[in-house]
């Protein structure tokens, strides 16, 4: 059965489903002509069987060499009518190429074809009075009415599948440029986040660097005037140092072109912005609140970044799409990572908003900097929720990674 399938579907050779369809047609019209012998106007059966065969190779054609099965057809229905011959001309053959013709040609081909079969049959066939010569012929007029009426239903029938394959071809084309489009837009919405990034650590490690720098210029007046400030100037020109070549490291893994200009060597804002972030949200009208579990310890300044940068994220997108709603802003700290939970109560951003999903782009990349996880969706009693967990390097883990 899944042979037969294949060999229907559009994997199928097409020159042999013709044959196929030509080899079916002749016993159709065996059998219909063997039935009903004298109402179809049939004097030689035998004879009538061979010409209906040899009309058939048209439609064995179709699809291989158009032009040829139409110009058979149009030499297969003038024969019986010009020779005078006891045949009954035309048949399913041109039914069946006069279809082929309108559904691949283009408008003007396809009636300049469907002329060529059946204007000149017709035409002899009334000149030579041969709508009357046997008793499947009817009147003149009825004959041309019929033949008329058949060639425009199978044209017709021809041109609304063209145009149907043409109508589904341009949705097929208009989707795949639409998903190489939503691609490109993806791919250029995480390289400008990954630069923004790279260039908020840049920032980050140059302010260290500039740290390190006014420490030592301190250290080297102080060490013999008071030994005891160089020397805890040096410990946090050390800790300092350590701090700046992990953020160095995670910048490395991010950058993917030349840093731009980073403007002013200044720090970037942490933890202590969360608090100005949520009161901006409460002036700007939407209700929300700050909870903090646990000490943040002594957190890189590119994890504060980070969770700061989640929580303007998605308080951001809370103000644009939740509507009424309320906001809860729940930072966890523990010895081994910190948590940022944010839930509002809100309708949730639209689904394929370009806004949302490039900020979402932002804080995953953000959050699988420093090897932790971000989850964002509707929640169960309604609203939406991001939830970022990031791990937090033990001291033992910091000695050796400096």
């Amino acid at each position: 059965m899944g042979r037969v399938r294949e060999f229907l579907g559009r994997r199928g050779d097409p020159f042999a489903q013709d044959i196929v369809l030509a080899l079916v047609l002749v016993g159709i019209s065996t059998l219909f002509e063997s039935l009903a012998q004298r109402a179809f106007g049939v004097v030689d059966l035998p004879a009538q069987l061979v010409y209906d065969g040899i009309g058939m190779v048209a439609v064995a054609l179709r699809r291989r060499a158009l032009w040829a099965a139409i110009g058979w057809t149009s030499l297969h229905v003038l024969v019986p009518v010009a020779g005078r011959l006891d045949l009954v001309d035309g048949g399913l053959a041109v039914i069946v190429v006069t279809y082929t013709a309108a559904a691949y040609l283009p408008v003007r081909r396809a009636v300049l074809a469907a002329v060529a079969m059946w204007v000149p049959g017709i035409t002899l066939a009334l000149a030579f009075g041969r709508t009357g010569a046997s008793a499947f012929y009817p009147d003149a007029k009825i004959f041309l009415i019929f033949n008329v009426m058949s060639a425009l239903v199978c044209f017709s029938v021809g041109r609304s599948v063209a145009t149907r394959r043409a109508y589904i071809a341009a949705l097929e084309d208009r989707a795949r440029t639409a998903e190489n489009t939503q691609q490109a837009l993806t791919e250029k919405a995480v390289a400008e986040e990954r630069r923004r990034i790279a260039r908020e650590l840049h920032d980050v490690v140059a302010h260290h660097v500039s740290v390190m720098g006014v420490l030592a210029t301190g250290s080297r007046r102080m060490l013999s005037r008071d030994p005891g400030a160089a020397d805890e100037a040096l410990a946090t020109i050390e800790e300092t140092g350590r701090t700046a070549l992990r953020e160095m490291r995670r910048l490395l893994s991010v950058l993917r072109t030349e840093a731009e200009p980073a403007g002013e060597l200044a720090p970037q804002p942490g933890l202590a912005g969360i608090e100005g972030l949520v009161e901006q949200i409460r002036e700007a009208g939407l209700p929300a609140v700050l909870r903090v579990d646990g000490e943040p310890g002594m957190l890189d300044p590119g994890v504060s970044l980070t969770l700061y940068r989640i929580v303007q994220e998605a308080l951001t997108n809370a103000l644009k799409h939740a509507g009424a709603a309320t906001v809860e802003v729940r930072l966890t700290f523990t010895p081994t990572e910190s948590t940022v939970e944010i839930c509002d109560t809100g309708r949730g951003p639209q689904l394929g908003s370009a806004a949302v999903g490039h900020g979402l782009l932002g804080m995953r990349e953000r959050v699988m900097l420093y090897g932790g996880t971000l989850r964002t969706g509707p929640r169960a009693g309604g609203g939406y929720r991001v939830h970022a967990r990031i791990p937090i390097e033990l001291p033992a883990e910091r000695q050796l990674a400096s």
